[in-house]
């Protein structure tokens, strides 16, 4: 049995993130989508709302969705996963993924397989899911209908 692990912020999750998961769901045994919290950067949604969000757009059985802090290889032990799965949008993300690719398989042993993203999808980031959406702007292009719901209600108040 395979498990891979896809991890990332999620905040929020585009439909970029939902592709990669549906390509891995079509490929591995199970598939752990795993919510991290960062330190460093302040969240629009609490890792809770995210997991909900993720959990209503994964309908796949074999998806299952987890919070996780700390260094992922100590996650990828935990749940047992065989692999690492990132999506790719452009060579700046080959760039910085390939350094932390080669940094887990140095600390644990753990193999990273790169998934290139729809071209469709490929200028797609939360960050500007998110500025669109707080300067009053239509995301449900790119997101799932229940992530364009919570940002609307997020940035209506």
């Amino acid at each position: 049995m395979i498990t891979a692990l896809v991890p990332g912020s999620f905040d929020p999750p585009t439909n970029g993130h939902i592709d990669v998961v549906s390509r891995c769901v079509a490929i591995f045994d199970r598939v752990v989508v795993g919510v991290v919290t960062n330190p460093s950067k302040a969240p629009l949604f609490s890792i809770e709302e995210r997991k909900a969000m993720l959990e209503e757009c994964c309908p796949w059985e074999s998806v299952e969705v987890a919070g996780f802090d700390g260094l992922l290889v100590d996650f990828a032990r935990e749940i047992g996963a065989n692999l690492v799965v990132k999506g790719l949008r452009a060579m700046t993300d080959f760039d910085y993924e390939l350094q932390l690719a080669q940094m887990n398989r140095q600390l644990s042993g753990i193999v990273t397989m790169f998934v290139a993203t729809k071209p469709e999808y490929g200028y797609l980031s939360s960050s500007l899911v998110k500025e669109v959406a707080g300067f009053g702007g239509s995301v449900e292009e790119l997101v799932p209908a229940v992530v364009s719901k919570a940002l609307q209600e997020r940035f209506r108040s």
